[in-house]
């Protein structure tokens, strides 16, 4: 394979990637993310030793041992165009050769989890509940840009998905499992769904503050989709660039939601760090 360019792939002249600020050897195989960068350290005060702290912008990384097992924490930010960013230069530090800039003869796998939060949209998941993302349902554009293959399972879903939305114009929906190694071993136990991901917080979210939302039943159209065992469980702003980016790109994901509000009741916790620190727990647990 022929070079990849400096516009294509910018390393920073300390021989860092772009935005993470991460040389190859700053990451572990196993990386945990999180959206708020003030989680990093709400995770990594559980490691027994932290070697590497590093951060650029948004992008908090703690890299560390627990037990024996060297993890990373990222933080992510907000949305599916920072998991582009993100997921793309974890790839390239595993997987490039940034003395040659091209792609490795032999490619590496990470297992990547992470560890949200979301809102429940059906009335039967309460608050406090820790859910792992069956599939990532989005609603964002982001894979409109890649290419990349679904499974005979997948795609029978989400046409069942994308008739069930047809009356919303302009939604062009995609979607993606999770890794099922990592579904049945960080996930076992867990509450289980279909994760929808949304390119906003507020309408398109079904949330109405002073601007006039145009899809003012979004909620009831998510909770009311049932295909077999499959229902829309959540909502949230990453799960599907994840899984989607991850598959294609060859890597192994899982989301774990901690649920901190009910959509459909219209409540949200009072002990929303508490809920957030449950999953931490959990998820290390498991690792």
């Amino acid at each position: 394979m022929s070079k990849l360019s400096e516009a294509d792939l910018i390393i920073n002249p300390d021989g860092s990637i772009y935005h993470l600020n991460l040389l190859p050897e700053d990451i572990a195989d196993t990386v945990i993310t999180v959206g708020d960068l003030d989680r990093v350290s709400e995770i990594s005060k559980h490691f027994d030793s932290i070697e590497i702290k590093k951060g650029k912008r948004e992008f908090i990384t703690h890299t560390g041992y627990l037990g024996k097992k060297r993890i990373t924490v990222l933080s992510t930010g907000i949305g599916t165009d920072n998991i582009d960013i993100v997921f793309n230069e974890l790839d390239a530090l595993v997987n490039i050769d940034f003395a040659t800039r091209e792609v490795k003869k032999e490619l590496k796998s990470l297992d990547i989890i992470r560890i949200g939060t979301s809102g429940a949209v059906q009335t039967d998941i309460p608050m406090g509940t820790i859910l792992a993302s069956s599939f990532g349902l989005g609603f964002d554009a982001l894979m409109n840009y890649y290419m990349h293959q679904i499974s005979g399972d997948e795609h029978s879903l989400l046409d069942s998905i994308k008739s069930h939305f047809s009356h919303i114009k302009g939604i062009h929906p995609y979607l993606t499992a999770a890794d099922q190694g990592l579904l049945q071993t960080i996930g076992k136990g867990m509450e289980q769904g279909i994760t929808a991901t949304a390119p906003g917080f507020y309408a398109p979210q079904g949330r109405q503050v002073r601007a006039k939302n145009a899809v003012p039943d979004f909620i009831s159209q998510l909770n009311s989709f049932k295909e077999g065992k499959n229902r829309i469980t959540n909502l949230e702003m990453e799960t599907a660039g994840i899984y989607a980016l991850a598959k294609t790109l060859g890597h192994k994901a899982l989301s774990v939601n901690a649920i901190l509000a009910s959509r459909v009741k219209f409540e949200f916790s009072s002990t929303p760090e508490k809920i957030v620190e449950k999953a931490i727990k959990m998820v290390l647990e498991r690792l």
